[in-house]
Parts: C-alpha cells; sequence; structure tokens
C-alpha cells in the first residue's frame, strides 16, 4: 500500500517538471520567431532611420525639426544620420541618394582636353577699301564749267568725264606746247608735255591737243577708276584751286569692315583668321572675310583694340556706313583642359565646379579659368582630364557643399581608389 503511494507521488513530480520544461520551450521557441518574423518584416523600431531634421534646398541653413514648405516655397529635405564608424570622411564632400539626383535632373560631362576653337562675337561699320579710295584735286586755279556728275553716289566708269574747268595756267601751258612746235625744238616740246603732264592732262589730250594746234579754254578731267562719287563738295560755277577737295571715287568691289575687340581678347586674333560677318537687313546672308590689319594702339577709354577686316563686294550689297555682326574665327593649335561652360559657378570672387566623386558623392571645387568661346571654357588648374563634372542642377549641389568644402583640389597622387573611397554626407530626399 505504501509502496503504491510513494509511485503515484514519484509520477505526479514527474508530469508536474515535464509541463514546466515543455512550458519553458515553446515560450523561447515563441520568442525566437517573434523576433524573426520582426527583423523580416523590417519593422523593429531601432533599426527604422529617423529623419535629425529638414532643410530648405536653396538654403541649408534653414532647419526645422518637422516637414514643411522653405521660404521660397519647396519641399523641406530630410537630412539622416549615418554610421560613421567606417565612413572616410572628406570636407565638403556631399552625398545624394540616386532619387534625388534624378528628380533634380543632374547632368555630368567629363573633362576633355581638346583645341579650342574661339569665336569672338563683336560688331563693326562697313568703309570704303581705303586702298582704292581716290580724292580728286585741281592742280590749276579755275572756274568749273561743266560738271558730269551730280550727286554722291553715282556711279561712274574709268575714262568718263568728271567736269571742265576754265584755267588760265592751262592756257598758258598750251600756248608754251604750240611755241615750242613751231620752233621744231624736241626739248622744248617735251618740257611743254611734261608741264600739262603734271598739271593732270591726259596723255590722250595732249596728242588731242597737237594735232588740232587749237588753245582749249574749257579742259575736261575724266575719271582715274571705276566706283562711285563720294563727298561731293563742287557745283558748276565754283571757283577752286590746289588743295580744293572737288570728290572722291570709291570702288565697292572690296570693303573695309571696322569692328572692336576687348582688351583681354586682343591677343587671341591674328592677322588673316576667318570672319564670318551678318547684317540686319539681309537675313540668312553671309559674308566671308579675313583680318585684313590689327591696329597698334588701344583706346584708352574704351579699352578696346580696332580691326580692319577685308571683304569681297562682287554683288555691291554692301554699303559703307552699314551696321554688321562679326564673328571672329580665331584659330588656336594649342591643346588645353576644356568643360563646358554651363558647369561653371561664378561667384564673383572665384570660379567654382562640382566635382563628381564616387558613390553618389559631389564636392565643389575651385579652378582657374582662361580663354572661352561661349560653348566651352579653358581650365589652367583645378581639374585633370576626364574628371567627371556636374553640368545640370549644380547649384542646388554647391550650395550644400560650399559650407564646408576648404576649395581645394586633391593631387593626383592622394585620390584614393573607388573601392576603398568613402565619404560622408547628410542624405537627402524629397
Amino acid at each position: 500500500m505504501n509502496s503504491f503511494k510513494n509511485k503515484s507521488s514519484f509520477f505526479a513530480i514527474g508530469v508536474l517538471l515535464g509541463s514546466i520544461i515543455t512550458a519553458s520551450v515553446i515560450g523561447l521557441l515563441s520568442f525566437w520567431d517573434k523576433n524573426l518574423s520582426s527583423n523580416n518584416d523590417g519593422s523593429n523600431e531601432d533599426t527604422e532611420k529617423k529623419p535629425l531634421y529638414w532643410v530648405a534646398p536653396m538654403d541649408p541653413n534653414f532647419k526645422k525639426d518637422s516637414p514643411g514648405k522653405s521660404p521660397m516655397g519647396m519641399d523641406l529635405v530630410p537630412v539622416y544620420q549615418e554610421d560613421e564608424s567606417n565612413i572616410q570622411k572628406e570636407e565638403g564632400a556631399v552625398k545624394i541618394s540616386p532619387t534625388v539626383i534624378n528628380n533634380l535632373g543632374v547632368k555630368t560631362d567629363l573633362v576633355k582636353k581638346s583645341e579650342l576653337s574661339l569665336k569672338i562675337v563683336t560688331v563693326g561699320y562697313v568703309k570704303y577699301d581705303e586702298d582704292k579710295l581716290i580724292h580728286i584735286h585741281p592742280r590749276v586755279s579755275g572756274w568749273i564749267e561743266k560738271l558730269s556728275v551730280k550727286s554722291a553716289g553715282d556711279p561712274v566708269i574709268k575714262g568718263e568725264p568728271l567736269y571742265e574747268i576754265y584755267s588760265h595756267e592751262l592756257i598758258n601751258a598750251q600756248e608754251e606746247l604750240f611755241l615750242a612746235m613751231q620752233r621744231k625744238n624736241q626739248s622744248l616740246v617735251d618740257a611743254a608735255e611734261a608741264r600739262l603732264r603734271s598739271l593732270q592732262l591726259s596723255q590722250e589730250n595732249i596728242d588731242k591737243i597737237k594735232r588740232s594746234r587749237q588753245v582749249q579754254h574749257n579742259v575736261t578731267f575724266f575719271a582715274p577708276q571705276n566706283g562711285v562719287v563720294d563727298n561731293l563738295n563742287i557745283r558748276e560755277g565754283f571757283f577752286v584751286k590746289p588743295g580744293t577737295t572737288l570728290m572722291s571715287i570709291g570702288d565697292l568691289s572690296n570693303v573695309w569692315v571696322e569692328a572692336e575687340i576687348f582688351e583681354r581678347q586682343a591677343a587671341w586674333v591674328k592677322v588673316n583668321d576667318l570672319v564670318t560677318m551678318t547684317l540686319g537687313y539681309l537675313p540668312g546672308k553671309e559674308w566671308q572675310g579675313k583680318v585684313d590689319y590689327i591696329y597698334p594702339t588701344l583706346n584708352e577709354k574704351t579699352r578696346t583694340v580696332k580691326l580692319r577686316l577685308c571683304f569681297e563686294n562682287k554683288e555691291r550689297l554692301l554699303k559703307p556706313n552699314m551696321f554688321a555682326q562679326i564673328v571672329i574665327h580665331s584659330e588656336n593649335s594649342e591643346s588645353a583642359l576644356l568643360v563646358p561652360h554651363e558647369a561653371i559657378i561664378r561667384t564673383g570672387q572665384q570660379n567654382r565646379v562640382v566635382l563628381v566623386l564616387n558613390d553618389n558623392q559631389f564636392k565643389s571645387v575651385e579652378v582657374n579659368l582662361g580663354k572661352t568661346n561661349g560653348e566651352y571654357t579653358e581650365v589652367l588648374s583645378g581639374l585633370y582630364e576626364n574628371d567627371k563634372i556636374v553640368t545640370s542642377a549644380q547649384f542646388l549641389i554647391d550650395s550644400e557643399s560650399s559650407k564646408t568644402s576648404d576649395f581645394k583640389r586633391m593631387e593626383k597622387a592622394e585620390i584614393p581608389s573607388e573601392s576603398s573611397m568613402q565619404y560622408h554626407h547628410h542624405n537627402m530626399e524629397h
């Protein structure tokens, strides 16, 4: 009887201990399952990243503790705290998420080494080719009896009559020729003819006088070249004397264009550089010419250098005093580091570009600039060939990077490899 009771007690104790152990194991497994499910769902609040604060995209100094709008009406950008244990920092580098890069429309390009084709845009005025501009002056005193050209701008052909003049000096010179011919003294005849030629009579006119043996009271003078009349200063009946400018005759088969360029551009231009010209009164038509002469002096008031350009004018469409738009194509045989003109951030005190680093990171760097043609600009220092730079939306990135950037470009040898290079940043998302 007692033995049976003892066995029953041991059995009850065994059942109780088994229940306790089973419950403990089930509870432990349930705890592990909950942890595992929590990790798989990503709902653990300890692992969720929370923004530290929000900033304005255009003004990083504007901060708020909650989402909202910036003073410019833009959505504030969240800034997160990142794990800094294994991050290599560089002053001024910022990291932007791919989503934000895509939303901002960030575009990039490579720094390339090439020849810079310079285009200098300026304006000028059409003028006569002064090598072919002739001023008509009399060499005797007298009266204009007949004027064959009536107004400035009249076209004339070489050999056509311009005017007739009555002059006592011409009458006396003709009488001396007749007297020498009567005496049959060839030396006197030659001297008399030389005097008439010095008074601008043509040999054809002198031969005509010798054949007629009659004094011409009104002597006709003829056009020395083809062209148009300009600066007509006489009318019929005017008394003229040596030194009086009667008129000018300009040849318009070629014209000059006088243009000016800035002092800093003077070293870029050379004689015979090609020039393209357009005029407002003939849209779509271009003239091709060249730089004929570079004036040796500088205008002290405008700080510009004057150029003389030469153009053919076979169709006579170019007229003196016309206003022209000029593009000078300066040749440059030296290679240079070039960046797109729109990539440059100009602040007045320095010039910067946004450099693309590894792992979606960016950094503003200072650059020294050289020549520019409006499309590409030469970089003298601050970048290297094949560096990747930002050409669009760089102002937003620069506003964040420039707060802490030292604007000192790393030497080529100091740049770490791509696999080991990491930078610290505020992760920005809309």
